[in-house]
């Protein structure tokens, strides 16, 4: 090399050098500025084996203040393992408001990976793909800042980086097999990772970056961040337009056209109740031996009989196998989260019941009423719960919502009930007589959230609550019967 060239490429180098000074002060200026303006960030690095995803996290966060950042490695549990939904482990570390969140690897990885190994059908692909992308979209629209980069280099690069790890003792064990494969299968695994990013870069756009050049995949992720978080500094906070796909939806009838009258003898109650919580806890080993997951979801009017029909359910359930998850307002931590987050984090794992007092579609109700989100949010939320429970039903998960319905009188009457015996006094508060003013407004909250929810794959219930007992049986005899069925399609896959 010349000593002219040699003279252009050091100057090159310092340029290059002074550059990624420069963005690493801006990244470092932009901290305050993202906690002032609530806005979280969520950075996810994908690439090939050795590529250098880790160094490179390492130079993104190298002059940024740890309180305000954290870095996530995925770990890839092999399918049959598994015990949550694929998005579980990420969906869980999504950053709060005001902080990054860096991705080492993430879903694209687990999805790939497991599809070129065939861990994963053609059909569970897609529908993970479509996940990620509803997931993105939500976290987008409901004001992350989010940013996909993909570290490339060519097989002849990868197998020099892969050799050079593994001559160092101390470096060796970083090798895995899961890499070694990777490397013989390069080209399988090149096509799955176009094909992925074609179809999951709509709504976040993928970088891709070349890194055979270490110092200039440095600088471009740096400038990709930096300027991602300036343009959503200049915004504001992005809130998504509301939309409605058409999901496959079960007709409901409006709350005031239900017929409230049923009603069933002390004795019937009795035998009925006896027969179902004994078949019920039969169901529930075998829904745990054949790891299939559970959620009940449980809606309803203050003083219905919430408390008490989740009580006959749970009864007969082995107490190491289910959980009752009492959802009340949300804490300073999961109000600066997505909203469906405090839930992904109370998933149950398969063979599990999960069961919520108090749900997610406190967005399109109290969230709504009160004044706590928007009106994009409350209206964009129908449509993200449906592709939630769709991504439960998808892993396997049964789901069944219940509305407790009484009327206004009987309302009423427990409250009055309540207030004057001592030992009750504790369930009524000053917020359910306001609530109670706002019958009306609660009542066409209800049907809005029956009408646009109530999904093939994840129906709503409504049960008539005037008479408790019946309210019990008919909710006992619903989870019954579609436990009944689970089990038995999940047996016919088997033997298909």
């Amino acid at each position: 090399m010349s000593e002219e060239k040699k003279e252009k490429k050091n100057a090159e180098t310092e340029q290059l050098k002074a550059e990624i000074k420069e963005l690493k002060e801006r990244l470092k200026a932009q901290q305050q500025l993202l906690r002032e303006a609530k806005l979280p960030v969520l950075v996810l690095i994908e690439g090939w084996a050795a590529a250098g995803k880790g160094s490179l996290i390492g130079e993104l966060i190298s002059e940024i203040d740890p309180r305000f950042y954290n870095v996530t490695s995925s770990v890839i549990i092999p399918e049959k393992d598994s015990r949550y939904p694929f998005l579980y482990p990420y969906a869980e570390k999504i950053p709060e408001n005001g902080k990054i969140m860096f991705y080492d690897s993430g879903w694209m990885e687990d999805v790939v990976r497991k599809y070129v190994r065939h861990e994963i059908t053609k059909k569970q692909y897609k529908e993970r793909v479509r996940s990620v992308n509803e997931f993105e979209r939500q976290l987008r629209d409901g004001g992350y800042v989010v940013l996909k980069i993909f570290l490339n280099i060519d097989k002849d690069e990868q197998f020099k980086r892969i050799a050079a790890i593994k001559e160092k003792a101390n470096t060796e064990w970083r090798v895995t097999d899961e890499d070694m494969w990777q490397h013989r299968e390069y080209k399988r695994f090149k096509e799955a990772y176009e094909t992925f990013m074609e179809e999951t870069g709509e709504t976040v756009k993928w970088h891709v970056l070349d890194a055979d050049k270490r110092k200039e995949v440095i600088h471009d992720a740096l400038e990709l961040l930096v300027k991602k978080i300036d343009k959503a500094l200049e915004k504001g906070k992005y809130v998504g337009e509301p939309f409605e796909e058409e999901f496959p939806l079960i007709p409901m009838p409006k709350l005031a056209d239900v017929d409230l009258s049923p009603t069933i003898s002390d004795e019937d109650y009795k035998e009925k109740l006896k027969k179902l919580q004994k078949r019920l806890g039969e169901l529930h080993n075998v829904i745990y031996r054949r790891k299939i997951p559970v959620i009940l979801c449980y809606e309803g009017w203050d003083a219905a009989g919430k408390g008490g029909n989740i009580r006959r359910v749970a009864y007969p359930l082995d107490a190491r196998g289910f959980d009752v998850m009492p959802i009340a307002s949300p804490e300073p931590h999961e109000l600066n989260r997505q909203y469906l987050w405090r839930f992904w984090t109370r998933l149950p794992k398969t063979g599990h019941i999960c069961i919520f007092d108090r749900t997610w579609y406190g967005r399109v109700m109290v969230e709504r009423l009160e004044g706590f989100c928007s009106e994009k949010d409350w209206k964009r939320a129908y449509n993200e719960m449906n592709e939630f429970e769709r991504q439960l039903t998808d892993w396997g998960a049964v789901v069944l919502k219940f509305w407790i319905h009484i009327d206004a009188d009987t309302q009423l009457a427990r409250f009055t009930d309540r207030q004057n015996t001592p030992e009750k006094q504790w369930k009524i508060t000053d917020e359910d007589w306001r609530n109670r003013e706002k019958w009306p407004l609660y009542e066409e909250a209800v049907d809005d959230m029956l009408a646009k929810t109530s999904t093939e794959n994840a129906p709503w219930y409504i049960i008539e609550s005037n008479d408790k007992k019946y309210a019990r049986i008919k909710t006992l005899e619903i989870i019954i019967d579609a436990l009944e069925k689970a089990i038995k399609n999940q047996m016919k896959k088997e033997l298909d």
